[in-house]
């Protein structure tokens, strides 16, 4: 098989909305996606896009097989940082290297921004992402714990504020 990857563009969505989904599959939390195709054309590739993202296409059918994306953030203790938000590669795609060559792009880009800090996330029972990630050297942080509200969640508590 042979893939080209490359920055993302508008025209890839579709297929990045696929693998979003795919993982959403995986991770066992298909009902948690509330994004769509349109919402995630907007934030991409609209007037202030707020992600950027490397995609792995197949070459000789142009389909989207895997994708890097990644946002800017910030520490006040660290500065500006990117938090990886996903790395996925399509199934049937795996054990070819392109996971290595997405993230091998993120952390060129990561370099070529000046950066002080890359972040990301795993679930813990995902042993080969795991153990893929530990081939890069990381560190992983088993001292902080994700902390996260839902929509619905934060308009419950800001409601309360009113009263």
């Amino acid at each position: 098989m042979n893939f080209i990857v490359r920055k993302a563009e508008e025209k890839d969505v579709t297929g990045m909305f696929a693998l979003v989904k795919e993982l959403a599959l995986f991770e066992r939390a298909p009902h948690e996606v509330v994004n769509t195709v349109a919402g995630l054309t907007q934030d991409g590739f609209g007037k202030d896009p707020l992600y950027s993202a490397f995609v792995a296409e197949e070459a000789n059918t142009g389909q989207v097989v895997g994708m890097a994306l990644y946002y800017t953030a910030y520490s006040t203790w660290k500065g500006k940082l990117l938090f990886l938000d996903d790395l996925v590669v399509l199934e049937r795609c795996r054990r070819f290297g392109l996971g290595r060559r997405l993230i091998n792009e993120f952390l060129k880009a990561a370099k070529e921004e000046g950066v002080n800090q890359i972040r990301w996330q795993v679930l813990d029972w995902n042993t080969p992402a795991i153990q893929f990630y530990k081939t890069l050297g990381v560190d992983m942080d088993e001292e902080w714990i994700t902390v996260k509200m839902t929509k619905e969640q934060i308009e419950k508590y800001v409601d309360t504020l009113k009263s």
